[in-house]
């Protein structure tokens, strides 16, 4: 685990913009399809918001390997190959057996979210689940401060867990071709090796993506693949890969 300094979320953020402006068609690309995952998100959250859960968890299948062709670009821009929109769409392919490993214990958390947040609405809410907007009045209610302490609360747990659990991950698998679990272990060394700067990495990521959405989402159009490849440099800044040496010629018999 490398040192880190609270400068290198910045230097992160440089190196991502290089990428993003070395590659503007294919950025163009992953932006329109993160846009379009949140406005399908924010739709169904306004009309049907029963099914929101369900079509987070898609969005939970499909999220990482955009990443990960967003990584794929980088990591060749890095290895001064010419990225390419094909590759990166089919970069996944050879580690489908860790991606989705890591895509099954997103959506098992994610799905433990979910029910946790069903447990502070039902303890809070007991004469019925208030609707959509029945949930935004709750929100911004000034008497309803311990509900939203603790709804914050146990959401910022699991944020955290998802977090601290896939912040190196993904581009690891890319990078090393490791299995699931070493790559969730890695992460999760990464963030205590250095918590401070892993917790300022996370707080800038989350207020870029709030801009972003504001309005109708199409900061991400941006946002969303400027993130990427910044997520990629954080990656190879946080780990430091020792190659094993040569082994020793065997001794004249």
């Amino acid at each position: 685990m490398r040192p880190l300094g609270p400068a290198d979320p910045l230097r992160w953020l440089a190196r991502g913009a290089r990428d993003l402006a070395a590659s503007p068609g294919i950025a163009l690309f992953y932006g329109a399809c993160l846009w379009t995952m949140a406005l399908v998100l924010g739709l169904v959250f306004r009309n049907r918001p029963e099914y929101t859960l369900s079509i987070a968890s898609g969005c939970l299948l499909v999220g990482p390997f955009l990443a990960m062709g967003l990584y794929e670009v980088s990591r060749r821009r890095e290895l001064g190959l010419r990225p390419e929109l094909g590759a990166s769409l089919t970069c996944w392919d050879a580690h489908l057996r860790s991606m989705a490993m890591l895509v099954l214990v997103l959506i098992v958390l994610e799905l433990l979210w979910g029910r946790a947040s069903l447990v502070v609405f039902a303890v809070f809410f007991n004469t019925g689940m208030p609707s959509t907007t029945g949930v935004l009045q709750a929100v911004f209610n000034p008497q309803n401060w311990e509900f939203v302490a603790v709804y914050l609360g146990v959401g910022a747990l699991f944020a955290a867990l998802v977090y601290a659990t896939t912040v190196v991950s993904i581009p690891m698998v890319l990078d090393r071709d490791t299995d699931a679990v070493s790559a969730a272990i890695t992460s999760l060394r990464v963030v205590f090796a250095n918590p401070g700067v892993m917790l300022l990495w996370g707080l800038v990521i989350s207020a870029l993506v709030v801009l972003a959405l504001l309005p109708w989402g199409l900061g991400l159009w941006l946002v969303g693949p400027w993130l990427g490849h910044a997520s990629w440099h954080a990656y190879r800044g946080a780990v430091e890969w020792r190659e094993a040496p040569p082994a020793a010629p065997e001794a004249a018999a």
